[in-house]
């Protein structure tokens, strides 16, 4: 599995989705929850934003140097409305999505094989909240490494490579996400689904690319589950040994 594999599968779970209609609500309502969280954080943290600034910095009285604090104004709004965007999606992860995506999983699997994979001796209720737990870990790990990178393209020389690295990453753990999402149904262990994610960089980079694309991004999230069960699928099915005639 390549760069443009990654792509290639985003795109069939797209158009699978939406000819689907069971896919096609769940991914809207998908959608519906990150967008309405995003809003509300955004205007709750935006609210405080005068309160923030002077905190940091009261306004000048030196008509010099205001125009550099309405300048930090500016990037202190930018940076809450990223820190605000970054929120609501983990908390609709955390509250919401990971019940959606594991349905539309579930749905992606009985239409291509009939079946959905999952432990027999395991219910419901504990698969649900193993991968509850597994989103803080698969979410916030990435999420820090990001605003690490960040961080360093901000304080040393390597800004404009960091610059590049930093939503690669961000491309890859978002990839990693969805294609987590049966392994972790079936209570494979942290370490040995991470170790998986470390052979399959380049795919699990064209896979998160179309994640990057501003607005467009929130549609590829919303139906990424099915694009992810479809590659599991099939990497299991050239996996499997062939059967005896």
């Amino acid at each position: 599995m390549n760069l443009f594999s990654g792509i290639l599968y985003n795109f069939k779970g797209l158009w699978l989705g939406v000819r689907t209609p069971r896919l096609l609500l769940l991914g809207f309502l998908r959608f519906a929850v990150v967008a309405v969280l995003t809003v509300a954080v955004s205007g709750l943290i935006l609210a405080k934003h005068a309160d923030i600034l002077a905190l940091l910095w009261q306004q000048p009285e030196s008509p010099w140097i205001v125009w550099l604090w309405h300048l930090a104004s500016w990037l202190l709004s930018l940076l809450l409305m990223g820190i605000s965007a970054v929120a609501a999606y983990l908390l609709a992860q955390v509250l919401f999505a990971v019940f959606i995506m594991d349905l539309m999983s579930r749905i992606t699997e009985r239409l291509v094989t009939g079946k959905a994979t999952a432990l027999p001796h395991v219910s419901i209720l504990n698969q649900m909240g193993f991968l509850v737990r597994q989103e803080l870990p698969r979410n916030v790990i990435p999420v820090l490494l990001t605003l690490f990178i960040m961080v360093l393209a901000w304080f040393t020389p390597l800004g404009p490579l960091l610059t590049v690295i930093g939503p690669m990453v961000a491309a890859i753990f978002l990839a990693w996400d969805n294609t987590d999402l049966i392994p972790a149904r079936n209570l494979q262990p942290f370490g040995q689904r991470f170790k998986a994610l470390g052979k399959t960089p380049l795919f699990h980079l064209g896979f998160g690319l179309p994640f990057l694309i501003p607005v467009l991004n929130l549609i590829f999230l919303s139906f990424a589950p099915v694009g992810a069960t479809l590659y599991h699928l099939d990497r299991e099915r050239k996996a499997a040994p062939p059967s005896a005639a």
